[in-house]
């Protein structure tokens, strides 16, 4: 771990001095792109993230959103004066992690994103999970989807915090370098609202959890690389071991903190471990601290100072806390089997660290925490694709995009995962998203998380454009309006002109679309450096979006079997991005959006709150295809496509903002709709099971149970 020449010689005017080894590992993590952001933050700004809903904005470890209170009028946010539930929601990468060792890569990932939400005072109560990974056929990427699923499952599991949303998705430019991106959503009410910020000169930082060990050292700048081809064997000391156990431990413990009023700020120990946690808490409340590292409570014998300070041991909380509530804060971790250390106290000077007496850090906390200059890289646009479209087969067709592993179901990742604990879950994986019953609001939360590589591998910009209508028609779907939404910005290494390129597209793309439909992002991640040997990433923009409704009850994803089927929505695009042509080879355009995608989304939630809709499922990744045979379950239908443009993108276009609706009520839907979306009557819902399908002068017959051994190939390879 040393800094670059270039960023020496800045540390070095700063401080007037060469720094101490301590001082400068503590620059170089916190100074790379994992923790400063030198290559994205000047693009950031392009995000909208204000609202009358929004706490707590991007900087904190997470986003704090105001939930609309049980009288209110509105099902959207409202003013965060007036409300008394608010949630959190963050977002966390673990990709380097979980390339070089999957389980416990990926499992740190759900512990980080988990003690993020902690730290802001709330509790956990959702976890979503996207992860992406090298082709399905190639044995090393089911080794690392095996993995991946298993830490997840392991560590939420175990912790009692149900995962009940996420998506995967297999492509050929993740095969050197997988990406595992998890969301969190917790509860508070308002007047459990922590921040980072210390507050007062004189109090206590206070260390709770864990023991420090020697696991993650460098974990902040292995992340900030491209992974090497001995990356599994050589970078394993960068990556952190979990213990779940400990962090449920942790999780109540820090209720009982915040019960207790004995917390004046808080922050988890992640990127950097105690240096980074410490040092930002200090730099945001603009003072100093003094630390003694040799007081931290440690796991392993004989650790130096700069073990001690960038360690990333997971399970660990640094507090502020008054002088006269230590005693208190001791006896509440005692009670939880948990460590505890008294390492320092806020001051108003520099940021200081101390080891057996002799000084290792004194540095001003501001230019650490935020000083690192920021990158000013070239970049191409991205190329446009032509069109070049395969011959249309329709049973051949149906067959590869309808049993892709992309588009097939992934029960065998959500079975794994406890989605009902908690008693919250009233809609869990499996469809659009997920819907959790907050009672304390009387609101039912939507949340929904993910992206498609194949839309932002083809058309960057359009691509997470798309990303963004995708997931608010999932929110609409449940009959959710939109609240607010994180993302993590997934990209290769910037210092590639076309692959920064490509990063820049997907930023202003999801900037552009939450911009239009008036849904702030209020945090985020981002990870660059997803390059290996094999190539770079797809430009990655996954977003998770929460949205809110009165109640609990969505309608269902799968056929009744008792009405008229609608497709709500435009009837074909191009095919551009599809799976489609990732099956059958070709290219295309990007299909063209709607013009009007606010108006879209509310007239898709209308139409889900109608007690005459019996189903909803929005058409998206496959296309229509995919939505019809995903409907189909004890019931089926029979169903006839026409319309403008070809069979092929009748069928697997995947343009978003569509949903395939059964009702009972054909002109309530178009009431429902206005001028919004196109309404289409293409068939009837039966309760014979299958699939009748009818495009043009050709016709497919599919049963109920060939559907579903063309959408089990996951679990058919892995079982």
């Amino acid at each position: 771990m040393t800094l670059s020449p270039s960023d020496r010689e800045l540390v070095v005017a700063e401080l007037g001095r060469d720094p101490t080894p301590a001082e400068e590992a503590l620059f170089e993590n916190l100074w790379s792109e994992h923790c400063a952001y030198r290559s994205s933050r000047p693009l950031l700004s392009a995000f909208d993230s204000e609202g009358d809903q929004v706490v707590v904005g991007p900087g904190d470890d997470a986003a704090v959103v105001a939930l609309p209170s049980a009288d209110a009028d509105s099902t959207r946010g409202q003013d965060r004066a007036d409300s008394d539930t608010y949630i959190t929601m963050g977002i966390e990468s673990h990709n380097h992690p979980s390339y070089v060792d999957p389980f416990d890569g990926a499992a740190t990932g759900v512990g980080g994103i988990v003690r993020d939400t902690l730290s802001m005072g709330a509790y956990p109560i959702a976890l979503a999970d996207s992860l992406y990974f090298g082709d399905f056929d190639r044995e090393h990427s089911r080794y690392l989807f095996e993995g991946v699923v298993e830490g997840i499952s392991h560590y939420g599991n175990c912790i009692g915090v149900p995962t009940v949303a996420g998506s995967v998705a297999f492509h050929e430019k993740y095969v050197g370098n997988p990406l595992v991106n998890v969301a969190c959503v917790g509860l508070l009410p308002k007047e459990r609202l922590l921040t980072a910020a210390v507050q007062e000169v004189g109090n206590k930082l206070v260390l709770v959890g864990n023991g420090t060990g020697r696991d993650g050292l460098g974990g902040a700048s292995f992340a900030s690389e491209d992974l090497a081809e001995d990356a599994e064997t050589e970078d394993r000391p960068a990556v952190q071991v979990g213990d779940p156990y400990t962090e449920k431990l942790l999780i109540e413990a820090n209720e009982a903190l915040i019960d207790a009023g004995v917390v004046e700020a808080a922050r988890d120990l992640g990127a950097a471990g105690l240096g980074g946690a410490s040092s930002e808490m200090i730099a945001k409340g603009d003072l100093g601290a003094e630390i003694a590292l040799e007081r931290v409570h440690q796991r392993e014998p004989n650790m130096n100072a700069l073990e001690i300070l960038l360690a990333e041991s997971q399970e660990r909380m640094c507090y502020e806390v008054r002088p006269e509530n230590v005693d208190a804060v001791k006896e509440i971790a005692e009670k939880f089997d948990l460590g505890c250390s008294v390492i320092g106290e806020v001051t108003e000077g520099n940021y200081v660290c101390t080891f057996e007496g002799e000084t290792v850090v004194d540095v001003p906390a501001e230019y650490l925490a935020e000083g690192a200059p920021m990158n000013d890289l070239d970049h191409e646009e991205p190329p446009e694709q032509e069109r070049d479209l395969p011959e249309f087969d329709l049973e051949a067709a149906f067959e590869a995009v309808v049993g892709s592993p992309n588009t097939a179901s992934k029960r065998w990742v959500y079975r794994q995962y406890d989605h009902e604990v908690g008693a919250r879950t009233a809609v869990g994986p499996g469809g659009d998203g997920a819907l959790i019953a907050i009672r304390e609001a009387e609101t039912g939360l939507a949340f929904t998380a993910g992206a498609d590589p194949n839309w932002t591998n083809a058309a960057p910009y359009e691509g997470a454009r798309a990303v963004a209508l995708e997931n608010a028609t999932n929110v609409a779907v449940l009959g959710a309006s939109p609240l607010a939404a994180v993302d993590c910005l997934n990209g290769g290494n910037p210092e590639k002109p076309d692959v920064y390129g490509g990063f820049r597209a997907i930023v202003d793309g999801l900037a552009d679309m939450c911009s239009t439909l008036d849904v702030p992002v209020v945090g985020g991640n981002v990870s660059l450096y997803n390059d290996s040997p094999s190539g770079p990433i797809p430009p990655t923009p996954t977003l998770a979006m929460t949205g809110t409704k009165r109640g609990y009850d969505a309608p269902s994803s799968a056929f009744e079997g008792e009405g008229t089927v609608l497709l709500v929505g435009a009837p074909a695009g191009s095919l551009g991005g599809s799976q489609y042509l990732a099956s059958m080879g070709g290219t295309d355009a990007f299909p063209t959006l709607p013009g009007e995608p606010k108006a879209v989304v509310e007239a898709i939630a209308r139409v889900a709150n109608l007690d005459s809709t019996l189903a909803a499922h929005d058409v998206s990744h496959g296309g229509l295809a995919v939505t019809l045979a995903e409907m189909v379950g004890d019931a089926g239908a029979s169903v006839t496509l026409a319309g403008e443009g070809g069979h092929a993108e009748l069928l697997f276009s995947e343009l978003p903002g569509r949903v395939v609706v059964e009702t009972t009520d054909v002109p309530a839907v178009r009431e429902a709709v206005g001028d919004a979306l196109p309404v289409a009557e293409i068939g009837v819902a039966d309760d014979t099971g299958g699939l009748n399908l009818s495009v043009g002068n050709e016709s497919l017959a599919v049963t109920a149970e060939e559907i579903r051994e063309l959408r089990s190939v996951i679990e058919r390879e892995l079982e």
